[in-house]
């Protein structure tokens, strides 16, 4: 599919090979269209490699023809999932030329703007789409920090729970999202150093470049809480299971001298009185029943158990 707008007005209209005043959104081409972008626009060869080639990184580099960048986003930010997409945007003197599998957060709420707010020329497009492709990863940071902060009460409140699963999988998306929000940064970067343009593009770049910038941050510093989490989790976990074990070792404790007057009035000799004592049962009883419970007052006050 190739869908175009006029600049200036903003007006939508079918695609005929116009390459002046017009931004051309192409979206899942098949070879015959692709065919006509290429006769129409001067489309470097290295760069359409990149465009055709499945799950690229982004990139950015200023060819004679043009200027390019590549860039890679979460497709459902706000959902959480792995699935990413990529908008690829060529950029002319007089024309933008982009290329998307079925476009991507940032195309669709661009394409409303072109001819209206300040979007009337092929760099404006290239910010517009670049600084809302940031949003993306600002969106994915805040629903991972709620996500984040569910964990941490799961972690403080449900101590018996076990986080780590939950914990390692925020974790992977944060590095996913961190690593694509650095690509983009760099190849933004890379853009605002070398493709041409007066010092108002220049000062968009930047700007988006701050913003993929300052998204990659805020992953840095989830990532490091989660991981201070797991720490933290880890350290509640063995404190349980020390009460645990100490618990145990107190009831150990107490058996064992109960353990020791058993195997004394055990014994096959004849010569012991408490067996041929009519209350010598009562008294091993009450042996038993005071020595246990002596020791666990003891335990109790000592806060032992």
């Amino acid at each position: 599919m190739i869908r175009a707008k006029h600049l200036a007005s903003g007006e939508a209209f079918e695609w005929e090979g116009q390459t002046s005043g017009v931004w051309v959104d192409a979206q899942d081409v098949t070879p015959p269209e692709l065919a006509r972008l290429q006769a129409a626009f001067p489309l470097n060869e290295l760069a359409l490699e990149d465009v055709l080639e499945h799950g690229h990184w982004s990139r950015a580099e200023q060819y004679p023809e043009h200027a390019f960048i590549t860039v890679r986003s979460f497709s459902h930010p706000d959902k959480e999932d792995e699935d990413t997409e990529r908008i690829s945007i060529f950029g002319f003197a007089d024309a933008a030329l982009t290329f998307s599998t079925k476009g991507t957060m940032a195309l669709h709420n661009v394409w409303g703007m072109v001819g209206r707010e300040n979007v009337n020329l092929p760099a404006e497009v290239t910010y517009e789409l670049l600084d809302h492709t940031a949003d993306t990863f600002f969106t994915l940071a805040e629903a991972l920090e709620r996500r984040t902060d569910a964990l941490e009460e799961q972690v403080f409140k449900n101590r018996r729970d076990n986080a780590i699963p939950d914990i390692f999988e925020v974790k992977h998306l944060l590095s996913q999202g961190r690593r694509l929000a650095s690509d983009a940064r760099e190849a933004t970067a890379t853009l605002g150093r070398y493709a041409p343009g007066n010092s108002a593009d220049v000062l968009r770049y930047r700007d988006a470049q701050d913003s993929f910038d300052r998204a990659a941050s805020h992953l840095d510093s989830l990532r490091d809480f989660l991981t201070s989490l797991l720490d933290l989790h880890l350290n509640l976990q063995n404190q349980r299971m020390n009460e645990v074990m100490r618990t145990l070792t107190a009831v150990s404790v107490i058996f064992l001298p109960l353990t020791f007057l058993a195997g004394v009035w055990g014994m096959n000799f004849k010569a012991m009185p408490e067996l041929e004592w009519p209350l010598g049962y009562v008294m091993a009883w009450g042996s038993f029943l005071l020595i246990g419970g002596l020791l666990a007052l003891y335990f109790k006050r000592r806060g032992w158990w």
